[in-house]
């Protein structure tokens, strides 16, 4: 029996045998910020490589412009707050590159600057920073530039690749939508298509998305949920649509959704922490990207299906919130006791 507890935390018995007394957490392990968020940038590689490939020297400028902005405005902005400058752990390094891979090829240098301002600056400092921001700062700056350049975020043209010029090129979801045409499954999976940069090579998204889940940064339920609830509600859209609507497998490969569910869906700040509460971000989020698909006036809604659902995730978390153990309901305002 303990006969003493010091000011410390230590509690020893006569014998002077004792443990340490503190509260949670109990576990520590080696992980940090920076060691999660540049095993995040080293999964983007294969989709990066993709898109230099795909789309040569427009994809490589596309990239240092937006990283190169991304940092340089984190840094002002924490220097403007007085703040400690954390450059260094990768979290701007990821915002440019997700923006940088959901812009088209020939976006013009001055709007990948002005995005990636934007993402950093007003999607994540004026939150607070890493791990304040309500919404993925990459996707708000997408928006911001989806607004502001509508014309040149919706202008693409055909991968190097292809052996031709540069000519300009529906996306294979606007092809589906507006001319009824559609795009294989092996060109959407190997990427020999128009689009987004790093958006249209399925396998190379892929790759970076099962490299997190060996490395136990993200849980399957996230990814696989958003693909999983997309592929029923194409579905149940494609047996009811008389081939007015494209298969669940196309709405799976083609545009953002394979991007959207490995590395922005499962983005830690952003998503629900509770596993009930992840079920309802991922299979709403789904039926938005098909209802905006196939309803909507735009052939793309990856985009807005997750910034929606991550204004709702404050709610999700407090809905869906466990019962403490031996917490007893409210009545009339108070607890039972």
């Amino acid at each position: 029996m303990a006969e003493e507890v010091k000011n410390d935390g230590f509690l020893a018995d006569k014998d002077g045998a004792g443990l340490i007394v503190s509260s949670s957490p109990h576990l520590f392990n080696t992980e940090s910020i920076p060691k999660i968020m540049h095993t995040v940038v080293m999964a983007l590689i294969p989709a990066m490589i993709a898109a230099i490939y795909y789309f040569r020297l427009d994809a490589v400028v596309l990239l240092v412009t937006c990283i190169v902005t991304s940092l340089i405005t984190e840094f002002i902005f924490q220097k403007a707050r007085k703040q400690p400058v954390t450059v260094y752990d990768g979290s701007a390094i990821i915002t440019g590159i997700l923006l940088a891979l959901m812009l088209p090829p020939s976006f013009p240098i001055y709007g990948a600057i002005i995005g990636s301002v934007f993402a950093i600056g007003v999607g994540k400092q004026i939150f607070g920073g890493l791990g304040y921001n309500i919404f993925n700062p990459a996707l708000l700056g997408r928006a911001f530039l989806q607004a502001t350049y509508p014309v040149m975020i919706t202008t693409w043209h055909e991968p190097a690749t292809k052996g031709v010029d540069v000519v300009s090129a529906a996306t294979p979801l606007a092809l589906m939508k507006f001319e009824g045409i559609s795009t294989g499954w092996g060109s959407l999976l190997i990427g020999n298509t128009s689009g987004s940069m790093g958006e249209t090579c399925a396998i190379a998204i892929l790759i970076g998305g099962l490299y997190l889940f060996y490395k136990g940064y993200i849980d399957l339920r996230m990814p696989l949920g958003y693909l999983g609830s997309i592929a029923v509600f194409g579905l149940l859209f494609w047996l009811g649509g008389d081939g007015k609507y494209p298969d669940p497998v196309f709405h799976i490969l083609a545009g953002g959704a394979m991007l959207g569910a490995w590395f922005m869906i499962t983005d830690m700040v952003t998503s629900p922490v509770t596993p009930k509460g992840q079920w309802i971000f991922v299979i709403v989020a789904g039926f938005l990207v098909v209802a905006i698909r196939n309803l909507g006036g735009l052939p793309e809604g990856v985009m807005y299906s997750i910034l929606l659902m991550n204004a709702a995730v404050p709610l999700i978390n407090r809905w869906t919130r466990p019962k403490v153990f031996g917490e007893q309901p409210k009545k009339n305002g108070k607890e039972k006791g």
